[in-house]
């Protein structure tokens, strides 16, 4: 950048004022470098940091020679992972104790032949006793072929009067060959333990010797999607009356027609209630039109990012919270591109107040008016407090690195997120949304898209039952064995019986 001395100015102002314009594209090029090194860094760490916001021994080894990356910077993280990992092991990994409504069956070993006799006189040894331990054992799945005989009966003195046969029982599958706790634990090993159809196929013929095509499990799975669906249907009306929800989505590979040579980008979106029902919703893409339609009736407060699609969802039947979870993963990024500066560190400090109010009433087992008078008496005091210090932060950080980016984005998402304190019934982020969510990011991993658009909707159906028998604790092969064999002769307006929080209810008062 310097000029050839023969074109520099003789005039001493000029030099000067050459000097300073030359200054000041220097410090905008050091900006501009530095906000690059945060950017590096950034995408080094998304791509090769672990996930639980901390880096461990290996990831940081990748980031050793980044620029902007203190040698003494890796050396404490380092330290403090390994710190983290004292804490979290257990002192007795193997004494774990094993549950008593597991079946005991016992196995005598005998002494040898040599310890049968006394090794002094000779004479026989008595049974004194055993030393007695005990190991979790199994037994691989066993099949079998349940021959189905349906009585036929006739009366021999009136042959007019034909010949009547047992009632079929309601299948999942009718005049199929495989059976409904067949077809539920194929379903089960797909949506919630992540084993595509294809690696079941093959376990099945390699440890069965059964040789089921993944087609025909994949129809069999799609018949208890489709019997699934109008169940989540019916839960609409009882998340609806709880008055408060929470929404998410992500996307999911889809084959369509209308790509070729790679998936559609469809999208599950997630309707929740903190310990309670979910409800998947399919869509082709991200628009506004999906929640629009879902969340069309309800009124209460909505739970949600800073996703634009929600934006039209702030009116006087639904107020919109926001996430405070969201807020802190960007200082946390900004504290990892700049772990020297204390200034993201002091403003994470900071909201761990906030969380410690909720823990707090968490412990005490407060109800929602007493949550939110806590949160008055605590919380409120604290959020200005951690407000004026993002906003004086704004001030001295560059805009567009990763610590400006944090306190813009939090100050805009600010009135929202201040509204949990408002409403006890509320939760200060959107986290328990997300976990439901989770298990859907983690099997996509393992069986890769979704066949098609018809399919979409059944396989929410699935999550939606799935996910929501998980957190009321319900057994959710048992629940899907009692309900959806003959659920398709049913009639439709029995279906608010059927969702797993009615089922639940039924089995307590048995």
């Amino acid at each position: 950048m310097s000029a050839p001395i023969n074109t520099l100015p003789d005039n001493v102002e000029s030099l000067r004022d050459l000097a300073r314009e030359q200054g000041s594209k220097i410090k905008e090029l050091e900006q501009v470098l530095k906000l690059q090194r945060e950017m590096i860094r950034l995408l080094r760490i998304a791509k090769f940091g672990s996930k639980s916001e901390k880096l461990n021994d290996a990831q940081l080894q990748f980031l050793d020679e980044e620029p902007g990356v203190h040698q003494q910077e890796v050396e404490d993280e380092v330290k403090q992972e390994k710190k983290l990992r004292r804490k979290k092991r257990n002192p007795s990994p193997g004494r774990i104790e094993l549950p008593e409504h597991l079946e005991r069956i016992d196995e005598i070993i005998g002494c040898s032949p040599d310890q049968c006799r006394c090794g002094q006189c000779g004479g026989d040894t008595h049974l004194v006793g055993y030393d007695q331990s005990e190991v979790l054992d199994v037994k691989l799945a066993e099949y079998f072929v349940r021959v189905i005989k349906r009585e036929k009966r006739a009366c021999q003195s009136c042959p007019e009067a034909g010949v009547l046969s047992a009632a079929a029982p309601g299948r999942i599958m009718e005049k199929g060959k495989l059976s409904d706790a067949f077809i539920i634990d194929v379903t089960l090993k797909k949506y919630r333990d992540h084993n595509p159809l294809y690696r079941q196929s093959i376990n099945l013929l390699e440890d069965a010797g059964v040789g089921i095509h993944r087609s025909t499990l994949c129809g069999n799975v799609m018949k208890v999607g489709e019997l699934c669906a109008p169940i989540a249907g019916a839960m609409k009306t009882e998340l609806f009356a709880g008055g408060y929800i929470q929404a998410d989505e992500t996307p999911i590979g889809v084959l369509s027609a209308e790509v070729t040579g790679k998936n559609h980008k469809g999208y599950m979106f997630e309707y929740s209630r903190p310990y309670e029902l979910v409800i998947f919703e399919f869509r082709m893409g991200r628009g506004r039109e999906g929640p629009r339609e879902f969340l069309k009736g309800f009124e209460g407060q909505l739970q949600c990012d800073g996703y634009s699609g929600y934006n039209e969802f702030d009116n006087e039947k639904i107020q919109r919270i926001g996430c405070m979870a969201h807020i802190r993963r960007k200082f946390v990024d900004a504290h990892k591109v700049a772990k020297n500066d204390p200034r993201p560190a002091q403003i994470i400090a900071g909201m761990k107040g906030l969380y410690k109010v909720e823990k707090e009433a968490r412990e005490a087992g407060l109800d929602a008016a007493q949550r939110r008078a806590l949160r008055q008496e605590k919380s409120a005091e604290l959020m200005k407090t951690l407000q004026a210090q993002i906003l004086e932060l704004r001030q001295a950080v560059l805009p567009a690195s990763a610590l400006g980016k944090a306190c813009s984005y939090a100050l805009n998402q600010w009135q929202r997120v201040s509204r949990y304190l408002e409403y006890g019934q509320v939760e200060i982020d959107n986290n328990m949304c997300e976990n439901g969510i989770r298990p859907l990011a983690v099997g996509r991993k393992n069986w890769l898209h979704i066949g098609g658009e018809e399919a979409g909707p059944k396989i929410a159906g699935i999550l939606s039952i799935v996910e929501t028998c998980r957190r009321l604790k319900i057994n959710v092969r048992d629940y899907m064995m009692d309900v959806l064999p003959g659920l398709a002769e049913r009639d439709q307006s029995e279906l608010p019986q059927m969702t797993p929080a009615a089922w639940k209810a039924r089995q307590a008062t048995a």
